[in-house]
Order: structure tokens, then C-alpha cells, then sequence
């Protein structure tokens, strides 16, 4: 199982003072440094952390696989297209949100996306999509032709008791239709230190794992080489 280190929010914090630290090339080798096996940006559209500029400075710094999240905006796809990042997922955007809240409607928005997704295909961009655990997106994931998913566990980080349990056999269930259905099964959104032992045992088939805000939190305390590294040390195989 491989770990993917979101850096967004070490860029919200050079954002808040307009500063030109903290430096995000720095981030990932710091990351890299402490193991991780990918490095994730979000682009959004209201360019509120990540830059453009930082989507080609990360490209040239980075040595793992790059993975850059984005909404079917025709401007974003343009500089996924020149920077070439190894993987791109798709994922919904709100204005106000405080985060991306919910998966991709996938099936719903079949015709906008597929054209989006062929573009990045064609470019040699393996692609995502950012799903709700139901079997329509899955499904509309594959005929879409997406070598992955990447299963949205926001909910789950935000349930307790018998709801977060009934929202892991929801997870665990379409982990197994997407890895029958030919799919790569990856995970991301609010997990962190405490809630992903569980996680990991509940559901299978898992590739990797996408996961930011917890690891830079734990970061202010401990560094962020540190802070992957004890990611790192949860996931199966890991010492």
C-alpha cells in the first residue's frame, strides 16, 4: 500500500501572509525524505492554496509519482495538459466549501467528464475519479474508461458508532466491485493517525492512500518528514 502525501496545506500557510515561504519544493522533499510514494496538489479553481506556478515548480522538483486533483474546469485541464503530472484526479469543486465536500458525480456528468478524461489519457496522464461508495459511480468510472478510483472517506472521518461501522461496509463493499470491475482502488479525504487503523482493516483491496490535512497538522509539531514517516508506519508491510 503506498502513501500519497497531500502538500495543499503547507501552501494555505505561505497563502495566509502572501509570503514566499513556506517553500513547497521544500515540502516535497521533506515528504520524500520521510517516505512518501506519491505527492498530491489540489489546483482549484479559486486558486486558494496551490498556484500555477506551483503545479510546474512541484513537476520539476518532485522524484515520486505526482498526482494533481482537479475540477472539469477547461482552465485547469489546459495546464494538466502542459505540466504532464503522472496522475490526475478529478474531483468536485464548490466555491464556498472549506474543503471538497461529497464524491464526483460521475454518471451524472458522464458526457462532460468523458472528454476531459480522453484529453488526459491521450496525454499520458493516468486518471481518477473522486467517488461516492456507490456502485453507479463505479460503474460510470469504468465505462469512462478511469484505470482508477479514488474512494471519498470524508464521511466516515465524520461518523461514529454504528453509522462510521454501516459507512465502512458501504467502503469495503465498493472496494470490491471497483478491484472486480478491473479498477485501482485508492482512498483519501479526512483521514488521519486515530481513525485509519480501522479503516485499513475494514476494507480491502486498497492501492493508496491519499492523505494531507492530518499529516500536515501533525507536521507543526513534529516536522513533516517525521510526520510521513509515522503515516508511513501505519500502513500494512510498513516498519
Amino acid at each position: 500500500m503506498k502513501l500519497g502525501v497531500n502538500i495543499d496545506h503547507v501552501a494555505t500557510l505561505r497563502q495566509a501572509r502572501g509570503t514566499p515561504y513556506p517553500s513547497l519544493p521544500e515540502a516535497v522533499a521533506e515528504a520524500e525524505a520521510g517516505g512518501a510514494d506519491g505527492i498530491t496538489i489540489h489546483l482549484r479553481e479559486d486558486r486558494r492554496h496551490i498556484q500555477d506556478h506551483d503545479l510546474f515548480e512541484i513537476r520539476q522538483a518532485v522524484r515520486v509519482p505526482l498526482n494533481l486533483e482537479m475540477a472539469n474546469d477547461p482552465g485547469v485541464l489546459e495546464l494538466a495538459l502542459r505540466a504532464r503530472p503522472d496522475e490526475a484526479c478529478l474531483v468536485p469543486e464548490r466555491r464556498q466549501e472549506l474543503t471538497t465536500e461529497g464524491g464526483l458525480d460521475a454518471a451524472g456528468q458522464y458526457d462532460r467528464l468523458a472528454p476531459t478524461v480522453a484529453a488526459l489519457l491521450r496525454a499520458g496522464v493516468r486518471v481518477s475519479l473522486f467517488i461516492e461508495p456507490v456502485p453507479e459511480q463505479i460503474d460510470a468510472a469504468r465505462r469512462l474508461g478511469a484505470p482508477m478510483i479514488e474512494l471519498h472517506t470524508g464521511r466516515y472521518a465524520n461518523l461514529d458508532g454504528a453509522a462510521r461501522d454501516a459507512e465502512l461496509a458501504r467502503l469495503a463493499d465498493a472496494a470490491e466491485a471497483a478491484h472486480d470491475a478491473g479498477l485501482q482502488v485508492n482512498a483519501g479525504h479526512g483521514l488521519h493517525y486515530s481513525n485509519l487503523p480501522a479503516f485499513l482493516a475494514a476494507v480491502p483491496h486498497l492501492d493508496t492512500l491519499n492523505i494531507g490535512h492530518g499529516i500536515v497538522a501533525r507536521a507543526v509539531f513534529c516536522g513533516l518528514r517525521t510526520a510521513v514517516r509515522e503515516m508511513k508506519a501505519l500502513l500494512p508491510g510498513e516498519k
